[in-house]
């Protein structure tokens, strides 16, 4: 049966993309079954994976609303090992038309149930807010990975997400934890940067991946040719560290 994982910061522009996109191509690449579900009304996980997110039959939006399964809506794109539940900016939708449908905070697990055994891995990137769409990822989730970059402002958002996540453990999904932080745009020459690496390892102790994300060209080149960096340019010293992560996600996964 799958594990599955939200890659979840309600602050934007973090890599979180960048991390569930590179993080599934490195786990396919280990001959893991993974499954990307693509939570973002963005689309930009479905775009980066290599399929065209406005000429998609079926979405997640789709999924959720319409009672779509996602057997029928799942993709294999051509360039990449992985599958892939797309999402276009129609999921924007879903926001309001589950308000009222009954355990709405379920819904997405309750689709997720069919194809569970399909898969070693579902991972899935979370828009960046605290909203329904992410509830209900979180609902779906054995643990979340928070990629964050060493800033200031990122120490106070974390803190935010991690309270929603004790929340949603106490109340709603009884199975979610804190699976691991990931630095990510990581600069060693930047002090500000260091000092706040060294605040997370002493507050998180072994929830920080040893695994550091690099700022890398390669990795921010990548999605304008609908590849993943791991993928596009595997000798990168991003797409490296992307493939160590893997390995280290897979190692701390037989751990739990």
């Amino acid at each position: 049966m799958a594990k599955i994982f939200c890659v979840a910061n309600q602050k934007g522009g973090v890599g979180k993309t960048t991390t569930a996109v590179n993080l599934a191509a490195s786990l396919a690449a280990l001959d893991q079954r993974v499954l990307l579900i693509d939570l973002d009304p963005q689309g930009n996980a479905t775009m980066g994976s290599g399929i065209d997110k406005a000429a998609c039959e079926h979405t997640i939006y789709e999924v959720l609303v319409d009672g779509v399964t996602l057997r029928d809506a799942r993709k294999r794109p051509e360039a990449v090992d992985y599958d892939v539940l797309p999402a276009n900016r129609e999921l924007a939708g879903a926001e309001v038309e589950l308000v009222g449908v009954e355990n709405r905070e379920h819904v997405l697990r309750g689709a997720l149930a069919e194809v569970i055994e399909d898969y070693d891995f579902v991972l899935i990137d979370c828009p960046p807010a605290l909203s329904l769409l992410t509830l209900n990822g979180l609902c779906s989730a054995d643990g979340v990975i928070i990629p964050m970059q060493c800033e200031y402002f990122a120490l106070e958002g974390l803190s935010d997400l991690v309270n929603t996540i004790k929340q949603v453990h106490a109340n709603l999904n009884r199975d979610l934890k804190v699976i691991g932080l990931l630095r990510v745009m990581f600069d060693p020459r930047i002090t500000l940067q260091q000092q706040v690496s060294d605040q997370l390892k002493e507050h998180f102790g072994g929830k920080v991946f040893d695994v550091v994300i690099p700022r890398n060209v390669r990795l921010a080149e990548a999605p304008s040719y609908g590849l993943p960096g791991v993928v596009f340019d595997k000798s990168s010293r991003g797409a490296q560290a992307y493939i160590q992560f893997g390995t280290e996600m897979m190692e701390r996964v037989r751990a739990l």
